[in-house]
């Protein structure tokens, strides 16, 4: 059996990150991704890479590491209203300006995907992790995405199981790709946000995924899937918001969860 702990969006949030890996180790997963988003939106991107690095964590980009990355004014976040984009142009400046260049290094070479291929029982399981989806860092893949639309996105990828974040909002879909008589089963699994929840729920969030000698595309079942969520010092993460340069929004939805 292996265990996989699969978190993302901390989006520069260091007392969430120090929480969420004080939960994880006392699970002690066999492996641990990270899968992008490690700045914008508060005051520690730097920690939060040093951090993650330190561990040697396996980790990809996401679209706002893409653009800090590249010392672009662009996250590739889609925003609503004005007041949305106008406080998002004072979050890419200021990550900008506090990003240290070893940093901005590291968040540039990060990978787009990875794939991890199991050979379980005679089957071939495709383990896939990407930030927004496997055609575009920024893509948002929503839990009313069209069916269709879902299984395309994850069969032109070769995906059995799909992890992806930039949502920040956690879901499970198993969607059968089978023809006649024999399934093909697929999980799209949106693994939620350790730092910037928009649930709701101002707890920290993660995905334990567990696969095991007996997991299968022709058994729905035979992969676990479990949501946790964590407890973090919230209040640190927006009061330091509102000591800086940030919008005070920004706190507010670390408050809300939203």
């Amino acid at each position: 059996m292996t265990r996989i702990a699969l978190f993302s969006d901390i989006h520069a949030n260091l007392p969430a990150l120090e929480a969420f890996f004080a939960d994880v180790d006392a699970r002690k997963p066999d492996f641990i991704y990270c899968l992008g988003d490690l700045v914008g939106y508060n005051i520690w991107p730097n920690e939060v890479i040093d951090e993650i690095r330190r561990r040697n964590i396996p980790t990809i980009a996401g679209n706002y590491d893409f653009g800090i990355g590249r010392e672009s004014d662009d996250c590739g976040c889609a925003y609503k209203t004005e007041a949305e984009k106008a406080n998002g142009t004072v979050s890419i400046a200021f990550t900008n300006k506090i990003i240290k260049a070893e940093q901005r290094r590291y968040l540039r070479t990060l990978p787009a995907h990875i794939k991890v291929e199991f050979q379980l029982n005679d089957d071939k399981l495709n383990l896939l992790l990407v930030h927004g989806s496997p055609r575009k860092l920024n893509e948002y893949l929503f839990e009313d995405r069209d069916e269709k639309s879902l299984l395309r996105i994850m069969k032109d990828a070769d995906a059995d199981i799909m992890c992806f974040g930039h949502t920040h909002k956690p879901y499970h879909r198993i969607l059968n790709s089978g023809e006649g008589d024999q399934p093909h089963f697929r999980h799209a699994i949106n693994i939620g946000s350790v730092g910037k929840p928009k649930d709701a729920n101002n707890r920290g969030g993660y995905v334990m995924l567990t696969i095991d000698e007996h997991s299968s595309v022709l058994n729905k079942d035979s992969i676990a899937v479990e949501f946790i969520r964590f407890a973090y010092d919230f209040e640190k993460a927006a009061r330091a918001i509102e000591d800086s340069e940030l919008p005070d929004a920004y706190a507010d939805n670390l408050r809300k969860g939203c």
